[in-house]
């Protein structure tokens, strides 16, 4: 039986806002109907544009400010600590309104603010349809916990333990929600190996986000460049970080690219600082990863996550940044191990799991007891 589905993101650079189009894309492929939010869109006027703004400024131009507020409001820990819920709250009606308006049978939060919100929610019997949480980091900070709740679904089952821990709820293993696109690849790499030859190492991704944040990109592209591969740089919508690397010999810096998983599969490694929906898209492709100089907050944590699963390499200095690069771009057992291990997170099914959500097939949110274990 269809059912229908609100799905909250948030414009936080592209990552989220990919998931929230991915999930939708599959709930539709099933028969059911969905609509879709940007939790930011919710608050009054001026705030969510306001918090955007702030958090842009913040990991692009004040890294040391945005530890700081991460280290404060996110980063995991027991005890009394301050949290998002003031802020949620504010988004409490404009929420409402939009459930009223769509009358979903569930609603999917895809960004942590979104979870808050529909965890204090149900909590408190304001939300009278489930709410799920998609977890798209592997290390989860705290405002993606709110035991009110229905369910968590995550990355992996270490992800999905820790979660059970912190909120006594149900945390599932659905995996990465990969657009169609970078599982099935039409091709492309060809046409962008074409475009790439020449160099001895081959062509090195080096993701800056879709805001093109990041410590020394630059630098690392002309590091790249003197070890003898082709450094191609995502530089988002940061026309200063393009002016800065037409700068260093050897370095590409395509602008936007829309084929992806085209020039994805041209690489032979991807350079990441941020652990998230471009590091997911590579594993899929099987295009090994690399955490190097990882934004701070999230991105820090997320990086040395991801490494400690086996997922990727995270060298801390230069000189272990090209002994990854030379153990993983060419074939061989480690790169062939890095790749098998990367697939291997595409198991979960968030679309039956959401569809048992729908049909009455989880328990009840708790009751609002307050922080415990650090959780909104």
């Amino acid at each position: 039986m269809a059912a229908r589905f609100l799905i909250l993101s948030a414009g936080m650079g592209s990552g989220h806002d990919a998931v929230a189009a991915e999930l939708a894309r599959r709930l539709q492929a099933a028969g059911h109907h969905t609509a879709r939010a940007d939790v930011l869109e919710l608050f009054p006027a001026g705030v969510g544009s306001g918090l955007r703004s702030f958090y842009r400024t913040a990991v692009g131009r004040l890294p040391a400010l945005y530890a700081g507020v991460y280290a404060t409001f996110l980063r995991p820990g027991h005890g009394p600590r301050p949290g998002s819920a003031p802020l949620a709250a504010l988004a409490d009606q404009g929420l409402l309104a939009l459930v009223r308006r769509e009358r979903p049978d569930v609603v999917v939060a895809t960004f942590h603010l979104a979870a808050q919100l529909t965890g204090r929610l149900r909590a408190r019997g304001a939300l009278r349809v489930p709410s799920a949480v998609v977890v798209t980091d592997f290390a989860v900070n705290r405002q993606w916990l709110h035991r009110g709740n229905d369910i968590h679904l995550c990355l992996t089952s270490s992800v999905a333990e820790r979660v059970r821990r912190a909120v006594a709820r149900p945390a599932v293993v659905s995996g990465p929600l990969v657009g169609e696109r970078f599982l099935h690849p039409p091709g492309g790499a060809q046409d962008w190996g074409e475009r790439l030859c020449g160099t001895s190492g081959g062509p090195v991704l080096v993701s800056a986000g879709a805001w093109g944040v990041g410590t020394r990109i630059a630098d690392t592209a002309r590091l790249v460049s003197a070890a003898g591969f082709l450094p191609i740089v995502l530089c988002g919508d940061n026309p200063r970080l393009r002016r800065a690397l037409a700068r260093v010999p050897g370095a590409l810096a395509p602008g936007w690219v829309d084929d992806m998983p085209g020039l994805m599969g041209a690489c032979r490694v991807l350079i990441d600082n941020a652990a998230g929906q471009t590091a997911l898209e590579a594993l899929a492709m099987g295009l090994p990863v690399v955490g190097y100089r990882p934004i701070p907050g999230h991105g820090v944590a997320g990086v040395r996550a991801m490494a400690a699963l086996g997922l990727s390499d995270h060298p801390r200095d230069s000189w272990s940044l090209l002994r990854s690069l030379d153990t993983l771009a060419p074939p061989g057992p480690a790169r062939d191990r890095r790749i098998a291990a990367g697939r291997a997170l595409l198991v979960g099914d968030v679309v039956r799991q959401l569809e048992s959500l729908a049909g009455g097939g989880r328990p009840p949110p708790a009751p609002e007891t307050g922080a415990r274990h650090g959780v909104g």
